[in-house]
Formats: C-alpha cells, sequence, structure tokens
C-alpha cells in the first residue's frame, strides 16, 4: 500500500474500534471473509462457504438463496439498489450505506416486512470511501466515471481496514457485464475506480479471489482448495 498522496479526510480510532466490536458481537471479526458479488456465474471452490463467513454485496443475497447457501453472516447494500430485486433478505449484519439518521434508517428497515436482519450498522458513504481511500493509500474522486469503488471492493478494504484474517472475492470482476440474479445484462460501470484500488492493495498477504479473470486482469491471488483459510 502506498502513502496518500495529499491530506484528506480521516476516520478516528473510536469508529474502527465500534466496527470491530459489532462485528465480534456477530462471531465474524476472527473469521476468514467471502466477499459474495453479483457479477454472473460466480465460482465457490470446495467448503469455501463453510469455512468463511459469506458477505453478500447489495442483492447477491438473492443469488445465494437461489444456490441454497442459507443466509449471509453479512450484508453490505447501498441505498439505491431497488428492494423489489431481493425483498426476502435474510442476513446476520446488515451494513446499510445511508445518510440518514439512525432511527429514520430503523424506520425505513421495519417497514421491509420479507427482510431479516438481525443486527443493523448504518454507514454512511463517505465513511464508506474514507475507508477505501485509507487502505488503497490514494483516493479516486478524479477517477472514472463515478470516482467511487464498487460496493464489493468497498466490502474488501473494509475488512482489510477492521484486521479481518482472510479477504477472498468472489462474483467481483472488471469485466463480465450484468448480475447473477437477473438477465438484464447491464454494462459494468466504475471498472476504473475498482482497477485502482485492486492495483494498490493486491498485494496484502490476506487477500485472494476465486475468480481466475479476476486474478488474471487484477493481479489477485487466487484462492485454492489447497490454501485453507488460517
Amino acid at each position: 500500500m502506498t502513502e496518500r498522496n495529499e491530506p484528506g479526510p480521516t476516520l478516528d480510532d473510536h469508529f474502527r474500534d465500534t466496527q470491530r466490536r459489532w462485528l465480534a458481537r456477530l462471531g465474524i471479526l476472527d473469521r476468514p471473509w467471502l466477499i459474495f458479488g453479483a457479477a454472473p456465474e460466480p465460482t465457490l471452490p470446495g467448503d469455501i462457504v463453510r469455512t468463511h463467513a459469506r458477505v453478500d454485496i447489495n442483492n447477491s443475497g438473492r443469488t445465494a438463496q437461489e444456490m441454497g447457501l442459507g443466509p449471509a453472516d453479512l450484508t453490505f447494500r447501498k441505498r439505491s439498489k431497488p428492494w423489489a430485486e431481493h425483498q426476502d433478505l435474510n442476513t446476520r449484519g446488515l451494513i446499510w450505506l445511508r445518510n440518514a439518521p439512525l432511527f429514520l434508517v430503523k424506520i425505513e428497515l421495519a417497514l421491509r416486512r420479507r427482510a431479516k436482519v438481525a443486527d443493523l450498522m448504518r454507514m454512511t458513504r463517505g465513511e464508506r470511501d474514507i475507508i477505501v481511500d485509507l487502505v488503497a493509500g490514494t483516493h479516486l474522486r478524479d477517477v472514472g466515471s463515478r470516482g467511487k469503488a464498487t460496493n464489493g471492493i468497498a466490502a474488501a478494504c473494509y475488512g482489510l481496514y477492521v484486521g479481518v484474517p482472510e479477504v477472498v472475492l468472489s462474483g467481483v470482476s472488471l469485466s463480465r457485464n450484468g448480475h447473477s440474479y437477473n438477465g438484464v445484462g447491464k454494462k459494468r460501470l466504475q471498472t476504473d475506480e475498482d482497477r485502482l484500488v485492486l492495483s494498490k492493495i493486491k498485494d496484502a498477504p490476506n487477500l485472494f479471489t476465486t475468480e481466475p479473470d479476476l486474478a488474471e486482469e487484477a493481479g489477485l491471488k487466487l484462492w485454492q482448495d489447497s490454501h485453507p483459510a488460517g
């Protein structure tokens, strides 16, 4: 990881400690994480869904349910993702990226009567982006079309930020368009932003991917069954 090129916003130790305590309460702070994105045809080798805490990205939980994988351990969800695509959200922990006050976020979640969420953590978009900047050692404001990483890459940075033992990316791609849970084939955006972040964090010793195309395109280490988490 590189040094920041210029001063920027930061987060105090209290923020990180709060996140770590919450994740410890969920029982996933000391477990390896599987970041489960929504790229088509995700690669899930061996028993990785048993050994790793599954972290669903936005509506990828719908694909997980169709695959019979059960509830997520954690879900990262941005506000703009439509609930109609995955009304039956089932997750032990939910990080919902919202700028609204927590009590309003709780009310809105309560209105999603089909959703099953055991514990909620509100995080602002700004906090999420600062985490990415801090872990990658750069900033994205002038990069690409959006100036921000996708939620899957942000979740990987979050895992590294809070200090989980291993982060493995699955269902994350720089080139495959569309989503695993529908046939729309929407063009993949924010590839410049994601590529830059991955180029900065790819050498982290505890970062891997199950996706051969992502390993080749971003230089990440490929996770194998012969590499158990530890």
